[in-house]
């Protein structure tokens, strides 16, 4: 099962709105997929909640998709309180993941995808190498949160077409 989510706590933000096109994509190429939007989860105490997530979506999954944006330089804290959070030999260990960055800049998160692949192959992931910087963000979606660019398109499905093969 692939699992995509959505790295951030901010509501209405456009790390979501490029998640959305994401699983737009998966249900239209009907892959087998669950989502979860950080946004809706309280890391900020070990929760039965949580426990829940942990049992029925990141256990499960055998690759993750994570749209990240850029905070600081770097991933946001909610995905490292995250990995932190869960049982890393049973959530992390030997599955396969794809990283998307997100940034209104010029470097769509190349940074904090660098820092996040690190840390991902201490975990014993293997880091899918197309790693995805959408840069200018904010210029790239229209007002209903679609994405208008048909190279910034072409390049996600590219980037999910390698990964489901991965």
């Amino acid at each position: 099962m692939i699992l995509l989510i959505s790295g951030t706590d901010r509501p209405n933000s456009n790390t979501s709105k490029i998640a959305a096109h994401y699983r737009q994509w998966l249900s239209a190429q009907n892959i087998e997929h669950q989502f979860l939007s950080l946004e809706d989860v309280d890391l900020s105490r070990d929760s039965s909640s949580f426990q829940t997530i942990q049992s029925n979506l990141l256990i499960p999954a055998t690759k993750f998709i994570l749209v990240m944006p850029e905070y600081n330089g770097s991933f946001p804290g909610i995905v490292k309180l995250m990995i932190d959070r869960s049982d890393v030999k049973a959530c992390w260990h030997h599955k396969k993941i794809l990283m998307t960055g997100v940034a209104s800049g010029r470097a769509g998160n190349l940074r904090g995808m660098e820092h996040l692949t690190g840390a991902m192959l201490y975990l014993k992931m293997n880091v899918h190498h197309n790693r995805l910087p959408i840069s200018t963000v904010d210029r790239l979606l229209d007002a209903d949160g679609n994405i208008t660019d048909e190279e910034t398109r072409k390049a996600i499905q590219f980037q999910l077409q390698e990964f489901i093969a991965f």
